[in-house]
């Protein structure tokens, strides 16, 4: 799990085709964070959002998953972090099956999981320091320790000096990076990313991405959709493919 504070290790990995497991895994010693078995999911209006798919990460894992809008990229996210249920198959998040978890208990599993929207979805009446401590202060935590939080958060994603903005006084990439700080805040040992960087030019994406991979250094699993094929060239990590709901070949980037 991601400590406080964080203390980030360079390490220099390796691009590489991920591999969507068909099959179940060997025993291994490394955890399993999200399994998903013949997982489908069909809307109320007949879309299929994702149809029958196997799927794997484990602790460490920095993979992208690339396909076109509708291809099921939101829809995977969505099922990890209980904003939706699947129609049929296993979803399995940090060992908790999930397919039918709702309240208190989706509720605790949240606090394990970070989540980063294209759209950032700051509370604008709100400063930098109290939208990244909002989700502490809605668990109950005391000031002291809500603070104590903060600090690593924002020094991460470079914020320290923002802290008393509003996010009108912020560009987007700000904007982004407070999101991210939110998602961080409470310590998750998953972050999940939906198209983190579709809003930002080029010097503010690859901000976001050097952000994700010193989380990801740190022990952080991450798991980021995209459209963007060559930032997640320059990224250099694991990518797939979904399209139509299924994972496919991964074609050259």
């Amino acid at each position: 799990m991601l400590k406080t504070p964080f203390d980030f290790l360079s390490q220099s990995l390796e691009s590489t085709q991920f591999q969507p497991k068909s099959q179940p895994s060997e025993p291994s010693d490394r955890s399993v964070i999200v399994k998903l078995t013949n997982v489908k999911k069909v809307y109320d209006n007949g879309v299929i959002g994702l149809n029958g798919i196997n799927f794997e990460l484990t602790k460490g894992d920095f993979l992208f998953i690339i396909g076109r809008s509708g291809s099921g990229k939101s829809t995977l996210l969505k099922l990890l972090y209980g904003a939706e249920q699947a129609t049929c198959g296993d979803v399995v998040v940090n060992g908790i099956k999930i397919n039918n978890l709702k309240g208190n208990a989706l509720a605790m599993l949240r606090r394990q999981i970070g989540v980063v929207f294209q759209d950032y979805k700051l509370i604008p009446r709100r400063t930098v320091a109290e939208n990244v401590g909002f989700v502490l202060m809605a668990q109950g935590l005391p000031k002291r320790e809500i603070d104590r939080r903060l600090l690593p958060a924002l020094k991460t994603v470079d914020l320290l000096d923002k802290a008393d903005c509003f996010p009108e006084e912020l560009s987007g990439g700000e904007q982004q990076r407070t999101s991210i700080a939110r998602a961080i805040v409470n310590m998750p040992t998953l972050l999940l990313a939906d198209e983190p960087t579709g809003n930002l030019d080029r010097e503010n994406a690859w901000q976001v991405i050097k952000i994700f991979k010193k989380l990801n250094a740190a022990g952080v699993t991450i798991l980021v959709t995209t459209h963007d094929e060559q930032m997640v060239k320059a990224a250099n990590h694991a990518v797939a493919q979904l399209k139509n709901g299924y994972f496919c070949p991964l074609k050259t980037i």
